[in-house]
């Protein structure tokens, strides 16, 4: 017995979406057909696959094919294929994908976009990267219908709405395998930019822009005029005959169904790499990068891959998916294969079409197939020298892909070390040289000064937190370098032990900083009667703050602030350990020195007062100071309360507040 119609509900932020997608969102209403037709792609190439791999499934495979049937009476439009299909689940499993897709991101996105005014092309290119190219149908239709049957099953589904907020799902007897799509279209408003979608020659026109490349035929009926062969009477001269034609209709494929990745690069355009961009990576920006590769040899293999221009909403999300479709020999094995690209190359989308593969492999498979390793091997540097090369030619096209892929490609740096020395290369960072311009690894070197063997670097939350840090103070004096990292991912990678052109990196704000003087006499002869001067409050300060310094001493690096805490050389910063206990790891607290400016103000009275005695007065100062040490360099009191009322506490005896006199 078949399952009754049912009638579902939107939910309200799928309703709001829908309405933003039909009125104020896209400006190109047409790219609506790309989206149905790589739809029906995907549908063909799983089920060639599956028809490959379960011998038993009752499936004719012999025509596959995509078709569209317009009716321009009706004013409707359907775009039909005889793929794998879907159940009933699958159909309702669909309805929730605006839900999944972030829905309130994409409203949050959308607001600042116009916000900031950008045109109606960028907000466009910014709603698809949400993946949400079957809704694209109610921008041209007032109501979609959606029949499906999966194939190796008897019973269809059927799917239909208006986009006012409800849609209707039941089952289908007669449906035929795979899914047809049924537009009823809009009326025709050019202002608008909503063309006549049942016109042919307007379908045969977006077929050749945007799906021309689609490994299967697209078909529509055309009609012909065909001559008609009639006896003549056998008074009646060939001159006098009048030829008789009639119309008929055939089907006739409008794709030319070439793989791009098959052709030299010189046999495409630009125009066609992009819409075959849009079409793998489900994306409506165009590539910032074209790369091909053709390996002839032991492993026969051809790669189509791009680097996007904007990074796509999911790129920091645990579960998105490397973007590289596999195929063997032109038959689709799968999309997302994580294997051929490492994750901190998700974003780059493409195809690889391997010659040799057995086309039964599996994921488990795939991990161990030398071959599969050796291509990944060779796709992985290729587009790190395809970003070097960009850096070194391109430089606003690099900064474009630093900003939006920069976090993630350094990911290699602490996952990749077979490619460290490549990646640093193709590497750039913020850096106290430039407030604007990022540096490379080599341009620093070159500005390094005499003397210098290390790369020096500091960690933090934010750039305004780094160059304010008070550990900044000495390197900025003697006109030192310091490379700005403020990306989660640096602490990892500066953690790992690298190396570049011989240079280690050092932190500025850990371990003992000697950038040494111009009398180095005069300077050695200074610390040693400073160290004698303040030995005893430095004794008496790392017993009073003992649960939070590991030692005080005397700082070389501080020029203008009171106090600073470092790290041990190879201890976590504080931005790591926050980094760890937010993921839910828990570490014992670890403490730092406390260095204190012999030269400041401050630290000069406190060592007067503590030679005076009456050290149990000291105690609330040595904690300000601890606490001023914490806030300069970004980081997070334990007890804020307990600092304010030590800090009002002092600039009340300060004023003389409370006194009798």
């Amino acid at each position: 017995m078949s399952a009754a119609p049912e009638v579902h509900e939107f939910q309200a932020e799928t309703r709001q979406l829908l309405d933003l997608m039909v009125h104020s969102i896209y400006s190109n209403k047409d790219s609506f057909l790309r989206e149905l037709i790589s739809n029906a792609s995907d549908a063909l190439d799983k089920l060639r696959l599956e028809s490959l791999l379960d011998k038993d499934l009752d499936v004719d495979t012999s025509d596959l094919h995509i078709t569209l049937t317009p009716d321009s009476d009706a004013r409707t439009l359907v775009v039909a294929d005889n793929g794998i299909g879907m159940t009933r689940d699958e159909v309702v499993g669909l309805i929730g994908t605006l839900a999944r897709s972030g829905t309130a991101e994409i409203r949050r996105s959308l607001a600042e976009a116009r916000e900031k005014g950008v045109s109606d092309a960028a907000a466009e290119e910014l709603i698809g990267q949400f993946g949400i190219g079957f809704y694209s149908t109610f921008m041209v239709a007032d109501k979609v219908s959606l029949v499906t049957r999966k194939a190796g099953e008897t019973t269809g589904t059927r799917w239909e709405s208006t986009g006012d907020g409800t849609y209707t799902i039941d089952d289908v007897p007669d449906a035929p395998q795979g899914t047809s799509v049924t537009l009823a279209l809009k009326p025709v408003d050019t202002e608008d930019h909503l063309y006549d979608y049942a016109d042919k020659s307007k379908l045969r026109q977006l077929v050749k822009r945007y799906s021309d490349f689609i490994a299967w035929p697209i078909r529509m009926d055309v009609e012909k005029t065909v001559p008609v062969e009639t006896p003549g009477s056998d008074t009646e001269s060939d001159e006098d005959k009048t030829p008789e034609t009639k119309t008929i209709v055939e089907e006739e494929t409008i794709n030319s169904m070439k793989a791009l990745w098959a052709k030299s690069r010189s046999e495409v355009s630009d125009e066609e790499y992009q819409e075959f961009y849009r079409h793998v990576s489900h994306a409506w920006d165009a590539p910032l990068e074209t790369i091909t590769l053709q390996a002839e040899g032991t492993f026969e293999y051809q790669a189509l891959l791009f680097i996007p221009t904007q990074p796509p909403f999911d790129l920091f999300m645990r579960d998105s998916k490397v973007g590289i479709h596999l195929y063997v020999k032109r038959v689709f094995i799968m999309d997302d294969c994580a294997e051929l690209m490492p994750e901190y190359l998700r974003f780059v989308k493409g195809v690889v079409d391997a010659a040799d593969l057995s086309l039964n492999v599996s994921r488990e498979i795939l991990q161990q197939d030398r071959q599969i390793r050796a291509i990944r091997r060779r796709l992985t540097k290729k587009v790190i020298s395809t970003v070097t090369e960009m850096r070194d030619s391109r430089p606003d096209d690099y900064r474009t892909f630093w900003d939006g892929f920069g976090r993630v490609f350094k990911e290699g740096l602490v996952n990749d070390p077979d490619n460290r020395d490549a990646l640093l290369k193709a590497s750039s960072f913020a850096s106290t040289h430039s407030e604007e311009e990022l540096t490379t690894l080599a341009d620093y070197i070159g500005r390094m000064k005499s003397g210098q063997d290390t790369i020096y670097y500091m960690t933090g939350e934010s750039r305004q937190q780094i160059v304010n840090s008070p550990h900044m103070e000495a390197f900025r004096a003697k006109g030192i370098e310091v490379l700005v990292l403020s990306d989660p991912v640096d602490e990892m990678w500066v953690s790992a032990g690298a190396e570049f052109d011989g240079k280690s990196f050092q932190s500025i704000a850990k371990g003992a900083v000697d950038l040494g003087a111009d009398d180095e006499e005069t300077d050695d002869t200074s610390k040693e009667e400073q160290n004698k001067a303040y030995a005893d409050l430095l004794s008496w300060l790392t017993t009073t703050l003992s649960d939070d310094v590991s030692e005080t001493r005397l700082s070389s690096r501080l020029t203008e602030s009171p106090a600073c805490l470092v790290g041990d050389t190879f201890s976590m910063s504080p931005q790591l350990e926050k980094l760890y206990r937010a993921s839910g790891q828990q570490f014992p607290k670890s403490k730092r020195a406390l260095e204190l400016n012999p030269d400041h103000p401050l630290v000069e009275a406190l060592n007067k007062a503590y030679a005076a005695g009456d050290h149990d007065k000291l105690v609330p100062t040595a904690k300000l100071v601890y606490g001023m040490a914490v806030i300069a360099e970004g980081g997070e009191l334990e007890d804020p309360a307990e600092f304010a009322k030590l800090l009002a506490g002092s600039l009340t005896e300060s004023f003389g507040a409370g006194s009798d006199s």
